[in-house]
């Protein structure tokens, strides 16, 4: 949460906004000052500084309300991120491309988790915005979770990414309660022929990809690979603050396919496929339950499918089906050593539970006698199926008159002997719809809704949005926006049944325990507080959102600035703690959040300039009912914090300035700062890049280095996310065909 004192020193903050500036100064000048030194030599014939064509197009989204809308009729803030940028920035990872996000930050929990939030109310898990990948829901079933590092989109391959900021629950449903990403991959026909590239850099980072494809008269396709490995962070701190080595990172592997099979010119067909198979480093002292004698890694083993029919009846009239089935499966099977006298406390069904704390904080079952430890296997299983079916109707009566409507049906099935003791399923059917009408040729206006049930509560729900857009000409816009949008609870969240089957138990002398269940109640370390089988109700947000975009032509340059001011009312916010041997889930926190973002681009011929600013103002308290102690007294303590798990990731103040920039003979630089503060320290870092192309008649090429500096010497969130070396390094080679 963030801290009220913050602007208590005017002299403080003065100081550290002096030094951004300098960093983002120093950023873009180094970028620029290589560029005129390098534009003095005009011996090189490739280099053109001649004016480029920006055209008058205004740019498009497709996002906020599924139709496409120039940006002075969007309801709403919308960034988009092309592909190159991504790739001219050297982003090495998916996750990192959402600082330059203004609003959203990036941090990791557990063994380097990579968690994604806008706005900061998320812990561990990421459940309030909605992830699209080419229009198929990308998020976990069982968590309405993302797994940043096991998603099989390669950074080649991506087109562009749309990220609507603010609630989106009027077109994409109940997860899209703070917003919606929409990763848009690149076509198949664009991709025709081969194409390979290696990076290799800091921290045992490896990236291998490669991709084959052809385009033609009936059939459009491509297929690709790729291998991550990472090494995650170099190590903990143990006792002492002795470094400890850390097992974390992932090497992952996936395999995906798209096509496109033309009919007709108005009818064709999308498939897509994917696999992915790797693992996912976790330390023990870091991941796992019941104490674990090893690293319980996570085997992955996902995959999907999708196809979608494109239909249009006249250039005004299209609809698409869309059906999807995607798998997550995640094996995690470890041993676990308990002392002795965990078997007399399983073994008494008056004891307490075996993480019980007393009133001196300590855990009477784990005091030991001396006696040979329990020795176990337990696992942490899961697999969970989403079967996804929607169909959408495009209407374009005229140019002021635009509707979209649509409906959708989504089946998860759970199966985990761990988490759910054995098998359940959750339904949602939505109906959405939006409405675009100009009745003057300075005013749109938007009304879109979703009505949606979920099996997990049994109840409907409806996310309205109204928008006026008043256009002052064809580069400028104000949006006033109201919006209202609900959360419900998760499969996991709200049914639940946690437990670890003890097998393969050793010594003899404890082979009662064989196949003994531990549950929840069985290990709480806090029993008065526990909220095991609380009927979770909806999380509700209402949204108010004030913004202006606009494009300023220059002579030689275009200016694109979006401004957004908001102000945000959540109720009834699910928080507490998610572990086998404390859950606290509750509707007890209330967060009224208001700020402003600004996003602006600078595009010159050769060279483009972006910046991205947000401000969080935010106000937290605790409003379920009191939480009660084993003394009977209203326990303040946890209600404090489980106030702050739920905004642990919001920061006041959060950005990032970026340049890119051609220079002569094929080469091209590029740098960014990324800023957030507020977390335990702040975060900032500069990226420079350079790379060298060749263009031949048969084929291209590119070698690049990348640098990342950090600049703070200390972890932002988790004391044990330490590196060695602050300054990280890679290296980068491709080829097309």
């Amino acid at each position: 949460m963030p801290d009220t004192n913050y602007l208590s020193d005017p002299q403080l903050q003065a100081r550290k906004l002096g030094r951004k500036l300098s960093y983002a100064i120093f950023s873009m000048t180094l970028v620029a000052s290589a560029s005129g030194q390098a534009s003095a030599d005009t011996s090189e014939p490739d280099f053109n500084d001649e004016l480029l064509m920006f055209g008058d197009d205004m740019p498009e989204v497709l996002t906020t309300t599924r139709l496409r809308q120039p940006k002075t009729r969007v309801p709403g803030s919308t960034t988009v991120i092309s592909g190159d940028q991504i790739r001219d920035l050297g982003i090495v990872n998916l996750y990192e491309v959402f600082r330059l996000v203004p609003g959203m930050v990036v941090n990791f929990v557990g063994s380097h988790q990579p968690v994604t939030t806008y706005h900061g109310t998320v812990h561990y898990e990421q459940r309030r915005m909605q992830v699209l990948v080419d229009g198929r829901t990308a998020h976990r079933a069982t968590l309405s979770d993302m797994d940043w590092e096991t998603m099989p989109v390669p950074l080649e391959m991506i087109e562009r990414i749309e990220v609507a900021r603010g609630p989106n629950s009027a077109a994409y449903g109940i997860n899209a309660f703070l917003g919606t990403i929409n990763i848009i991959t690149r076509d198949p026909a664009d991709t025709a022929g081969v194409e390979a590239r290696v990076t290799r850099g800091s921290r045992n980072h490896i990236r291998s990809f490669g991709s084959v494809g052809g385009a033609g008269s009936d059939v459009d396709w491509r297929l690709t690979y790729e291998k991550r490995k990472f090494g995650g962070f170099d190590y903990q701190l143990g006792d002492d603050d002795e470094k400890v080595p850390f097992n974390d990172g992932h090497g992952i592997n996936s395999f995906t396919y798209d096509s496109r099979l033309k009919f007709t010119q108005q009818m064709d067909v999308e498939f897509r496929a994917g696999i992915v198979d790797g693992t996912k480093y976790q330390d023990k002292d870091k991941s796992g339950d019941m104490e674990p004698s090893e690293h319980p890694n996570i085997e992955v083993r996902d995959y999907y499918l999708q196809s979608q029919l494109n239909y249009s009846t006249s250039d005004n009239h299209f609809f698409h089906i869309m059906v999807a089935v995607e798998n997550f499966n995640r094996q995690q099977r470890y041993r676990i050593e308990l002392p002795d006298t965990i078997a007399t406390c399983l073994r008494d069904p008056n004891a307490n539970p075996i993480y019980f704390r007393d009133e001196n904080r300590k855990r009477p079952c784990f005091e030991g006698t001396g006696g040979p430890p329990i020795e176990a296997q337990v696992n942490a299983d899961y697999e969970d199926t989403r079967l996804e079916l929607e169909l959408q109707d495009t209407l374009i009566v005229n140019n002021d008159l635009k509707l979209v409507t649509g409906a959708g049906f989504r089946k998860d099935t759970l199966r985990s002997e761990t988490y759910f003791n054995g098998r359940g399923n959750n339904y949602q059917s939505r109906y959405f719809g939006n409405l675009e009408y100009s009745p003057l040729s300075w005013l749109t206006l938007n009304a879109g809704g979703n009505w949606e049930r979920t099996s997990t509560t049994d109840e409907s729900y409806f996310s309205p949005r109204v928008a006026a857009n008043f256009i002052v000409n064809s580069r400028h816009a104000l949006r006033i926006v109201f919006s209202k949008a609900v959360r419900t609870p998760d499969g996991f969240e709200q049914d639940q049944d946690w437990g670890y089957t003890l097998t393969n138990v050793s010594p003899a002398i404890y082979s009662d325990l064989e196949g003994r269940r531990i549950t929840v109640a069985d290990a709480a370390q806090e029993p008065a507080i526990l909220t095991l089988g609380k009927d979770l109700q909806e999380e509700k947000i209402s949204s108010r959102e004030i913004s202006y975009f606009g494009q300023f032509p220059m002579n030689t340059a275009l200016l694109s600035l979006e401004v957004r001011g908001f102000k945000d009312e959540m109720r009834d916010m699910i928080s507490g703690i998610i572990q086998h041997k404390e859950w606290t889930l509750d509707n007890n926190v209330a967060v009224d959040q208001k700020g402003f973002e600004v996003e602006a681009t600078l595009e010159f011929p050769g060279t483009a300039l972006r910046a991205s600013y947000g401000y969080l103002d935010q106000d937290t308290w605790y409003s379920g009912a009191p939480i009660i102690d084993a003394s009977g007294s209203v326990d303040t303590r946890e209600q404090d914090y489980q106030t702050g798990l739920l905004t642990r990731l919001s920061v006041r103040h959060s950005g990032s300035v970026a340049a890119i920039q051609d220079l002569p003979f094929g080469l091209k630089a590029s740098s960014a700062f990324y800023w957030a503060d507020e977390f335990n320290t702040q975060f900032e870092r500069i990226d420079a890049r350079i790379a060298k192309r060749f263009f031949r008649a048969d084929y291209t090429a590119e070698l690049a280095f990348t640098l990342q500096h950090y600049l703070n010497r200390e972890p932002e969130l988790s004391g044990d996310n330490l590196i060695e070396d602050h300054n990280q390094f890679f290296l980068e080679a491709g080829v097309r065909f």
